[in-house]
């Protein structure tokens, strides 16, 4: 049998903390290892324990959810942790935030359960989980805040035909729909996705497209 996929949940509201953990201890593929209130109990449980996921809330007590996530899965962390920030609002400047500390994705708490364990199984797996249409409301609504002054593409790394590629995903465009508008197929399309990861140290999509937005490729 395969092993269960490991979740640490760091909530400072008992009743979420509970029922998230609840829900996800109901699945045969997945195991809660530890629960928290506050940034920094995540930080040391998550050390401690190697959970595969962390399902974490922004706003807590002690360290913030930004900050937590950006010591298990930022930028120089030897062995990152997958952390999926979950959160109240959709558009919140603090979620976007989280992401470009290291976040492989976030969903709302009010998310039906089959969707935040979906969520957990596919930040697990190493894939982002971020929504094309909150891709576009969330970090184009912070574009012009998180661009630094003289941003240029002048000097990434990426043939023209990956620069298009790129743009696409942070235009907030599935595989599926660059395939379609480029008049390629699929898997030509997570060949370029692969390239342009691996070509830029990042790790996934949601990292792609705070990259595209912070050198000015798409506005």
């Amino acid at each position: 049998m395969t092993a269960p996929i490991r979740v640490l949940v760091a909530d400072d509201q008992p009743l979420i903390r509970a029922g998230f953990a609840t829900i996800i201890d109901a699945q045969p593929d997945l195991e809660v290892v530890a629960e928290c209130s506050d940034g920094r109990a995540a930080v040391d449980l998550a050390r401690r324990h190697r959970p595969d996921v962390v399902v974490m809330d922004v706003r807590m007590p002690v360290l913030d959810g930004i900050e937590a996530t950006r010591l298990l899965a930022g930028a120089g962390v030897a062995e990152p942790v997958n952390v999926l920030v979950v959160t109240t609002f959709n558009l919140d400047a603090y979620v976007y935030e989280a992401l470009r500390a290291g976040a492989s994705g976030f969903m709302l708490k009010d998310a039906p359960p089959a969707q935040l364990l979906a969520g957990i199984r596919t930040v697990a797996s190493g894939a982002a989980l971020l929504a094309p249409e909150v891709t576009r409301q969330l970090v184009g609504r912070y574009a012009d805040r998180i661009r630094p002054p003289g941003a240029s593409s002048d000097d990434v790394p990426l043939t023209p035909r990956e620069l298009e590629v790129l743009r696409l995903i942070a235009s907030g465009l599935s595989n599926a729909e660059i395939a379609a508008t480029l008049v390629l197929s699929q898997e030509t399309v997570k060949t370029y996705v692969s390239r342009i990861l691996t070509k830029l140290d990042l790790r996934n999509r949601v990292q792609a497209v705070v990259y595209a937005y912070r050198r000015g490729l798409v506005t």
